[in-house]
């Protein structure tokens, strides 16, 4: 007959403590949840010291299990029927309620609102006076606050249309081989001044100009070779067109470069 051990006692616990399984979060109590939820939001130094002594934060399992018994998952929940409220017109769930302080405060100074604004843009990439206005007209800044924040940064050097257009045309024309014509057209789309496109694509010589254009055909030749000269022709000088280089320079450069490989075109075809 098999001798039956006798059950062990198991130790009484006080009233409300109980031993939670290792790894378990603690069960909510009804008289605690709330104080650990608010230490949790307030970022207090218990909940700091319980990171550092694991090491790592709580696993998502973990987390999970914890936040059915303290109503941290609750509130994860609200903020998501705050997005569905949002996208149904409601109030954003990070901006101010309606009747909250925040919601009455006054409007910001357009001229601060203005800076701002600049400032964010330049940082990105060099802008022109005219790309900064219009900027600030789809933000509806007031002409007069932007017109004195753009004189401001004018005279700041923030804002210098001259070394703009002399940086792009330098920059295009070596990293795309774009032409005067090219280039004159992309800065007066920018809002640069007549004169000051006029200045910076004079910077490009002729013959500068004239060597990108057969650098241009060299890098393209080897694509067309299946091609009759007339084709090729077409082709190499359209690409030239398009990057702004006139027709007489153009065909000028294409016949260059086929007359080195035995390839005669006629006189007359353009």
């Amino acid at each position: 007959m098999e001798e039956r051990l006798p059950e062990r006692e198991v130790p009484h616990e006080p009233d409300g403590v109980e031993e939670a399984p290792a790894g378990a979060a603690a069960p909510a109590e009804k008289h605690g949840a709330d104080e650990w939820h608010s230490e949790v939001l307030a970022g207090s130094s218990w909940f700091g010291d319980e990171q550092d002594a694991g090491g790592k934060k709580r696993s998502s399992k973990g987390r999970r299990a914890g936040d059915r018994g303290t109503g941290w998952g609750s509130g994860r929940g609200s903020g998501r029927s705050g997005r569905g409220a949002a996208g149904r017109g409601g109030p954003l769930p990070d901006g101010p309620d309606a009747d909250s302080p925040a919601a009455a405060a006054p409007e910001a100074d357009p001229e601060s609102v203005a800076r701002a604004i600049c400032l964010r843009l330049l940082t990105m990439a060099p802008k022109t006076r005219a790309q900064l206005a219009e900027a600030l007209r789809k933000r509806d800044v007031p002409d007069e606050a932007a017109g004195k924040v753009l004189d401001r940064f004018v005279e700041l050097g923030l804002i210098n249309d001259e070394a703009f257009a002399e940086a792009w045309v330098d920059s295009r024309h070596h990293g795309r081989g774009l032409a005067k014509r090219a280039l004159a057209a992309e800065l007066r789309h920018r809002g640069v001044d007549t004169d000051t496109v006029k200045d910076a694509v004079e910077r490009l010589d002729s013959d500068q100009e004239a060597e990108t254009a057969r650098r241009l055909v060299d890098r393209k030749l080897s694509s067309t070779r299946s091609l009759d000269p007339q084709t090729r022709t077409r082709r190499l000088a359209g690409m030239l067109a398009r990057k702004g280089y006139s027709s007489g320079l153009a065909y000028r450069v294409i016949r260059e470069a086929l007359e080195q490989e035995g390839i005669d075109l006629d006189d007359d075809f353009s």
